[in-house]
């Protein structure tokens, strides 16, 4: 099968015996990017966990220095002040009620995370069989069910990416 020279080149750099740390297998694909674009970095890491004990969960968030490069649409369920807050930190839409109909009644699906505040929850619970299968439904472990909307809308807007245990 023939190769273009800038692949049997990057080919060369790369030795298949060995094991590289993090650090430095980060900078051998820099090194051997050939695109005039940003490339993507996929990883996968394999744990030897059981995804069915639910000691041996894995799932957290994490706030990337640089962010994703992709603007986030940010939902905020959250009453007077807190509304308030929200709107002052950049969020997209905030309300209450009033985007449970629109969310419900015209299938309104405008937006990529949802933060809601605990008093909140009740209001937002009805929407758990529209919310959960797509991934938006509110939790407190992924930090979108909080009290300080401020915080949670700014990180979500700076790069904040979730990670959960996925089975394949």
């Amino acid at each position: 099968m023939f190769r273009g020279k800038k692949y049997q080149e990057s080919v060369k750099k790369i030795d298949k015996n060995a094991l590289y740390d993090t650090g430095d297998a980060m900078k051998l694909v820099v090194e051997t990017a050939t695109a005039k674009f940003d490339e993507t970095v996929e990883l996968h890491v394999k744990l030897g966990v059981d995804s069915r004990h639910a000691d041996q969960q894995v799932r957290g968030a994490i706030v990337l220095p640089h962010g994703t490069g992709k603007t986030q649409r940010v939902l905020v369920f959250a009453k007077a002040a807190k509304a308030d807050e929200a709107k002052a930190a950049g969020a997209d839409y905030v309300g209450e009620m009033d985007l449970v109909e629109k969310i419900q009644k015209e299938n309104w699906f405008d937006f990529d995370v949802v933060v809601a505040t605990p008093d909140m929850m009740g209001v937002v619970g009805r929407l758990g069989k529209l919310l959960g299968p797509k991934g938006l439904m509110p939790s407190p472990k992924a930090g979108t069910v909080t009290m300080d909307v401020t915080k949670a809308v700014n990180e979500i807007k700076a790069g904040k990416v979730e990670y959960r245990l996925d089975i394949r």
